[in-house]
């Protein structure tokens, strides 16, 4: 079974079984809402992987705060600190046509408009209006793609591909 990170356990808050947790995940809403079954393992040695409801969420500054149901005291929760939220496979939500999970492009080869492979999508930062995607290359400083319509188009996840159209000044290496 395969599973995905959407978020980590960072601290305890309160003595009543609160947990402050950072978001990894764009469906935060849905993720951890009250009565959401999420897997986490607990930082003790020998600890086995555990599914648990979440009984209550509430953001707090820049934390999502939850307990889990039957887990209403620090003592019974604090196992958990420093452990990573799962969903599984079969919880992801459906995206609709031409949007993507992270965990879908990081690995897909860039190819340009003349077919030439460019490198290896390791990374996706999210500055602001777009995201950019960070090219391996070898040989030469990674490439920053800013995920527009202008330069990606096409996005084959099937065949492990994105095909792009290089717009002038995209590429530092080039004279």
């Amino acid at each position: 079974m395969a599973f995905y990170t959407i978020g980590k356990i960072v601290n305890t808050q309160g003595l009543k079984g609160e947990l402050r947790v950072i978001s990894s995940t764009d469906f935060p809403k849905s993720r951890f809402k009250v009565g959401s079954q999420v897997y986490v393992t607990a930082q003790t040695p020998g600890a086995h992987q555990e599914k648990l409801t979440i009984a209550s969420s509430r953001p707090h500054k820049s934390f999502i705060l939850i307990t889990f149901t039957g887990m209403n005291d620090i003592n019974l929760v604090e196992k958990y600190k420093g452990s990573d939220l799962y969903v599984t496979e079969e919880q992801q939500q459906k995206l609709p046509e031409g949007q993507y999970y992270y965990r879908e492009i990081i690995g897909l080869h860039v190819i340009d408009e003349h077919q030439q492979d460019l490198g290896t999508i390791s990374e996706i930062m999210a500055p602001g209006a777009n995201d950019v995607w960070v090219v391996k290359r070898q040989g030469k400083s990674d490439l920053l793609l800013p995920v527009i319509d202008q330069v990606v188009k096409d996005v084959d996840i099937a065949n492990g591909v994105v095909h792009i159209e290089m717009m002038a000044g995209l590429d530092s290496d080039e004279n």
